[in-house]
Order: structure tokens, then sequence, then C-alpha cells
């Protein structure tokens, strides 16, 4: 199963569904089930996930792991791209980047540690079969 690797808090917040928009500098073709990775890297941007009142802890966040599946239903370019306020504060809207749109987002009850890697990766189905098949039945 694909998987894309996102710095914390940003993996967090789509876990917990507060972000449904990943932006990158590049497109993809991809469509379908996406796992959520947590890099083992931190962005310093405290004040500004404060101030969105996220419920979320920020000394617990994991890191290195798979923290949530969902479903990249297409990709736009982000000139144009209408976002609330909210989603624009959780992501690089920058003229040239693109937009991930994200739905069904499930985040794992527990995260599942795994060694992430840069750009869309491979995660085999048996390290998340049973969230997979959870994710598929709901």
């Amino acid at each position: 199963m694909k998987a894309l690797s996102l710095w914390q808090p940003w993996a967090s917040a789509i876990a917990i569904g507060e972000k449904r928009v990943e932006t990158r500098h590049w497109s993809t073709n991809y469509r379908g089930p996406l796992l959520i990775h947590a890099a083992k890297r931190k962005t310093d941007v405290a004040d500004e996930i404060e101030d969105l009142d996220l419920d979320m802890d920020l000394t617990t966040l994991p890191f290195g792991a798979l923290v949530a599946i969902a479903r990249l239903v297409d990709c736009r370019c982000t000139d144009g791209l209408a976002v609330s306020d909210r989603e624009s504060m959780l992501g690089n809207y920058s003229t040239g980047r693109f937009g991930w749109m994200l739905e069904d987002i499930r985040a794992f009850s527990d995260p599942i540690p795994y060694r992430g890697a840069q750009g869309l990766f491979n995660v085999p189905n048996d390290v998340v079969f049973r969230v997979i098949e959870d994710w598929k039945d709901a």
C-alpha cells in the first residue's frame, strides 16, 4: 500500500481530521488508499498550532510510525484552490504547489512503528492488515 511521510505535527493533524489537504511541491497521478506516516522529524510550528486550538498534545506526538489511513481522491494545483482559512494555516499554498485531497481519514488507535521514506513509498499490506480490513469494511 502507498504511504506518505509527513513531519509532525502535520501527520497527526491529518490523523485527527483537521488537515484534509496535504500540500506538496510535486503532483501525483496516484489515487486510492494512502497511509499517513509521521516522520522522525518535527517542525517548529508550536505557536501556529496553538493558535488553531487543535485537539492534540504536542508533547506526545508519535514519530517514526504510521498514524492513519486515508483515501487520496484528487491532486490539484494550489493556485486558486479554495480552502478554509483554518486549512490554509495547515499547509503551504504558495504558487506552483499541489494540494493532495484526502477523504475517509481514519486514525490508527495505536501508531504502527515503521521507517518512512521520501516521496510515495510502499508498505507491505501485512504490516497494517488488520487496520486495512477494518477500514475497508467501514
